[in-house]
């Protein structure tokens, strides 16, 4: 009999462990679920694996103990039947009957929480299967399909959170669990709720873009958005950014010890506003300078290349002022007065400049390039001697300090304005194409001048950059076994190369028509 007593107690002690690990191993799946506690530092798998054996290694030493108190009374006589029962007995009945309250009180917490599981788990598909067909748009499921999971797994958990904290007060465990709990709860609600508002957010904003997609058009202000689409992943970020920082401002302050942290919270988000206001700032004054000085179609090519020319600078300039301007307030939201880091910043960038020669003739030399017009974008330009070498190629941009050359090899030069030197514009008003022909000493040169003459006469005709038809100039040299005949084209600026290998494949194909053979050196 001493021995069934004895596996009765030690089987009751077996069942308690087992339920509170099967209520932990509960929590923590739905924890795992929380994107935030996934991964990273806080490994949960670990910590659950820990805590288990915790959980075992006190089962088994309460067990030895059982087994140690039960042999020590039996070691001094007593009946461990009767003096089970008395032990009992010696607990007042209002205990018993409060015990078997709450344990009623919690099986029905139980069940109505199973109740309420099931009618989410019911009820949440269908909403999302309505909400798909609301927005007639198969873009943005994947986002509603993550919204409406997420919202499951949160009512879940927060059901079995709820449940075990009403089953701690029916009970009445000690009042500092129970406010434990509560924290517990409402850190994971804080945590729950600001990645379902994550999820809102991203269907939100998936939503809006296709509909602004569709709904654009060029009569409207929607036809802006597809030049600032660009924008809504960093805008996305920023959002996320400000979430995460209220969630971690709301988790802040229910830990005492650090609730004093959570006044930079608002700080932060200041932040972040003020480093998207400005980015955005930025690009809307990108497109106003866009629409402004390149919308008029009726431009001269003269006119589009000016104002080719001043965009990039005003956009810089506008980009700057702008940073500038964030960065004041950047600093006066950490309570920084930004006065005197100006005026020390004057005072170096004094000094900075009166040792800084090169750069005062960069910006010089920049400013005189821009006001007397030496060229502009898109000119061809030939500049004088870098580090004893001659630089030419298209102009892709022209800024204060330097300039940007694109060779016709597709090479990218960058020149410091005040080491340009001298500066051949070949797109100034008109250009000549020049293309030079070897004949041989018995071709009639009079048909050839014909077969050039008509073949210009054409080419003004076909092709609107050229300006005047083709002329021959004529014979330019007495070679060994040929005849240089020399021709020239009048063409707008930066067509030359275009149209001097064009006019060289018609010459070619006539001369082949016609049976005029270009000379070539023979072997010996």
């Amino acid at each position: 009999m001493n021995i069934l007593i004895i596996l009765a107690e030690i089987s009751l002690v077996i069942l308690v462990f087992s339920l509170v690990n099967w209520i932990i191993s509960k929590i923590f799946q739905q924890l795992t679920k929380i994107p935030l506690l996934q991964g990273g530092v806080w490994n949960a798998k670990t910590f659950r694996r820990n805590l288990k054996g915790i959980l075992w290694l006190c089962c088994v030493l309460l067990c030895v103990s059982i087994v140690g108190v039960n042999g020590f009374l039996i070691y001094q006589g007593k009946n461990l039947q009767e003096y089970t029962l008395s032990l009992i007995t010696s607990i007042p009945s209002v205990f018993w009957i409060s015990v078997v309250i709450a344990i009623l009180q919690s099986l029905g917490i139980l069940i109505l929480a199973l109740l309420s599981i099931r009618l989410t788990n019911y009820l949440l598909p269908i909403a999302c299967t309505r909400a798909k067909q609301w927005e007639q748009s198969t873009a943005d499921d994947e986002s509603i399909n993550a919204f409406f999971s997420s919202l499951q797994k949160i009512f879940t958990t927060g059901i079995w959170l709820l449940t075990i904290i009403w089953c701690a007060q029916f009970f009445r465990v000690p009042k500092i669990a129970t406010q434990y709990l509560f924290v517990i709860l409402r850190i994971y609600l804080i945590v729950a709720v600001g990645s379902l508002i994550l999820k809102v957010v991203a269907v939100i904003i998936d939503s809006l873009d296709i509909l602004s997609v569709k709904h654009s058009s060029p009569d409207n202000l929607l036809r802006f958005y597809d030049r600032l689409r660009h924008i809504i992943p960093f805008f996305k970020r920023c959002l996320e950014g400000v979430i995460y920082v209220c969630m971690a401002t709301l988790v802040v302050q229910q830990i005492e010890l650090i609730a004093n942290l959570a006044s930079w919270g608002h700080k932060i988000i200041k932040l972040i506003a003020i480093i998207f206001i400005s980015h955005v700032l930025v690009e809307l004054a990108h497109l106003g300078i866009e629409e402004l000085l390149l919308k008029n179609r009726k431009m001269t090519e003269l006119q589009k290349q000016r104002r080719l020319t001043i965009v990039p600078l005003l956009q810089s300039s506008i980009k700057y002022i702008i940073y500038f301007g964030a960065g004041i307030f950047i600093l006066e939201i950490f309570s920084i007065d930004p006065t005197p880091i100006l005026a020390a910043a004057g005072i170096v960038g004094l000094a900075a400049s009166l040792g800084a020669q090169n750069l005062v003739n960069d910006l010089v030399s920049g400013f005189f390039i821009l006001f007397e017009n030496y060229y502009l974008v898109g000119d061809y330009i030939a500049a004088g001697n870098v580090e004893e070498r001659e630089v030419e190629g298209f102009v892709e941009a022209i800024e204060l300090r330097t300039t940007r050359l694109r060779h016709p090899n597709g090479q990218l030069q960058i020149i410091r304005n005040g080491e340009m030197g001298s500066i051949i514009n070949y797109s100034k008003n008109y250009i000549y194409a020049m293309v030079q022909v070897r004949l041989a000493y018995e071709v009639e040169l009079e048909q050839v001048y014909g077969i050039i003459e008509s073949i210009g006469q054409q080419l003004k005709a076909d092709y609107p950059e050229v300006l005047e038809p083709t002329q021959v100039d004529g014979i330019e040299e007495f070679g060994e076994y040929y005849l240089l005949l020399g021709t020239r084209t009048k063409v707008k600026p930066g067509k030359k190369l275009k149209i001097e290998r064009l006019l060289r494949k018609i010459l070619k194909d006539a001369f082949s028509r016609e049976g005029i053979q270009i000379p070539i050196r023979s072997q010996e």
